[in-house]
């Protein structure tokens, strides 16, 4: 099971495409924050990677920036063969 330390980093990841993608867009936090129908603060909080984001969130920013939000699971181990 993953602990907190890892948690850490795939939120903080992210949160670094965020940035990249509002940046690459030149739009500010308070720009993105309207376009996603939330405060300046919460986008900040999110970029700094200080708590996780809600699905919803992810979903509205996504949209915001005109991005695709893809949501993939892959096993962490491999499948026991059947004997």
């Amino acid at each position: 099971m993953r602990g907190p330390i890892e948690h850490d980093d795939f939120y903080a990841r992210i949160a670094r495409q965020v940035v990249e993608q509002r940046t690459s867009r030149r739009l500010s936090q308070r720009e993105l924050a309207e376009l996603c129908g939330t405060t300046q603060s919460a986008i900040a909080r999110f970029e700094a990677a200080v708590r996780p984001p809600k699905l919803d969130t992810l979903l509205r920013i996504a949209a915001a920036l005109d991005c695709e939000l893809e949501v993939t699971f892959r096993p962490r181990t491999r499948p026991t063969e059947e004997r």
